[in-house]
């Protein structure tokens, strides 16, 4: 409810007439003096009064402002408010907001199309950078939410420039806060929305049960793509959503520090290991532009992201200011557009396996059956043959199998490589000796 008395939208000065007129007559016509300040036609006609209680001498009006950003709708109501205190025979008046139906919104995380989560191995690696920007790239082309379930550092409000408070739909259920861009909205849900300034301390049950509730009741605007922002780490928190978020891949991010990109890799299999395709990488930080100069500097020379991780590299992100600006939904750094094509590409392709049309198939099959058809293959193919066989658990012991039929040593099955290239297929090849 409002009650500030400075107008935001515009309003014509009408003479309301005591002497004929009921209060009632009185007070729609002063309403009707108020512009939609979009569409420049009086709150009636853009169907924003939803509805006018009189009792004696206090007047409360409803007002459907949902659609507007805060300041439009809050503009709108203050306007609204003049207009009503202008009205002889009014000494009391109020403007409420209508809570929006919650039959109208997407319900929870499970009402999104796709959901893209952004984790790290670590803190301090631009994980929140990288998830915002992602976002704002997605909402360009689609209907995108952000929900930032770091709880215990909820960057994202400070990223996004937005604050709470958090509001409710009609059935009480949180809508999550709006970021405007000149192209597109972005909805926020974010704890940082509704604990603004006060240090976040919550145990394992505390931040399990809140992050339960918001991600089933959060009544999103948006349904197309969501991107979750994870804390860093694999605690309490990554668990819990992997295992109530209907989560369709996850984007890693790290530093080319060494002790990071060891840490992302043992990420990168927890994910693998819980279900989740590891859509790719990025490598943020690994470099400066000089402003001076112009030269780029690397930062971590020593690090080595390609030969550490068994990821696909999605981007590469250098140090750089442009990065650290306030990104806007539906219009972000190039960067970070090339990135939210990549991760789109990514997720269409996450459960496909990519092998040579004659590679061994043994997914479904029982143990000793994949047995016997390992040596039916492996032995009918001549020296430097490439064999591939795809399995759907690590057939990384087949190597002493495969040196048992060769009559040589695993170790001189050299060039044997095992690749997990979704959760649940693995690939191994191999030269024949």
């Amino acid at each position: 409810m409002t009650d500030d008395t400075s107008p935001n939208a515009d309003t014509e000065a009408t003479a309301v007439e005591t002497d004929s007129d009921t209060l009632e007559d009185r007070v729609e016509a002063a309403l009707r003096a108020v512009r939609d300040p979009d569409a420049d036609v009086n709150v009636f006609e853009a169907g924003l009064v939803e509805s006018i209680t009189i009792e004696d001498d206090a007047v409360t009006v409803e007002a459907a402002v949902t659609e507007f950003d805060d300041a439009n709708a809050q503009g709108v109501m203050r306007a609204m408010l003049q207009a009503l205190r202008d009205v002889p025979g009014v000494e009391s008046a109020h403007v409420e907001p209508v809570a929006p139906s919650s039959a109208d919104l997407t319900a929870g995380v499970h009402g999104f199309d796709t959901v893209i989560a952004v984790a790290s191995a670590k803190g301090g690696v631009g994980k929140s950078t990288v998830a915002t920007g992602l976002a704002c790239g997605l909402a360009a082309d689609r209907e995108t939410g952000l929900f930032d379930a770091d709880i215990h550092g909820p960057n994202v409000p400070t990223l996004l420039d937005i604050d709470g408070p958090i509001r409710s739909a009609d059935d009480g259920s949180p809508l999550p806060a709006v970021a405007s861009g000149q192209n597109a909205d972005l909805d926020v849900m974010s704890v940082g929305l509704m604990e603004t300034g006060a240090p976040l301390a919550w145990r394992g049950a505390m931040a399990h049960d809140a992050l339960t509730e918001l991600y089933e009741d959060t009544a999103w605007h948006a349904d197309d793509t969501l991107v979750l922002d994870l804390p860093p780490g694999t605690g309490d928190v990554v668990l819990t959503t992997l295992q109530e978020v209907p989560v369709d891949g996850v984007v890693v991010v790290t530093t080319p520090f060494p002790a990071s990109l060891e840490d992302t890799a043992r990420s990168v299999e927890l994910f693998r290991d819980n279900g989740v395709p590891v859509l790719g990488v990025v490598v943020n930080m690994g470099s400066f532009d000089c402003p001076s100069c112009g030269d780029s500097h690397p930062l971590f020379p020593e690090g080595s992201p390609a030969e550490t991780l068994s990821a696909p590299l999605l981007a590469e992100l250098p140090f750089s200011p442009a990065l650290q600006e306030t990104p806007e939904p539906g219009s972000p750094h190039d960067s970070m557009a090339e990135l939210a094509d990549a991760v789109v590409d990514a997720a269409e392709t996450a459960w496909d396996v990519t092998v040579p049309d004659d590679s061994l198939d043994l997914r479904g099959d029982a143990p000793e059956k994949r047995k016997e058809r390992v040596s039916e293959r492996f032995t009918s193919l001549e020296s430097g043959a490439q064999f591939t066989l795809v399995s759907d658990r690590d057939p990384t012991p087949v190597r002493e199998y495969l040196a048992t039929l060769s009559d040589c040593r695993p170790d001189e099955l050299a060039d044997l490589q095992v690749e997990r290239q979704t959760p649940n297929d693995w690939v191994l090849s191999v030269t024949v000796p």
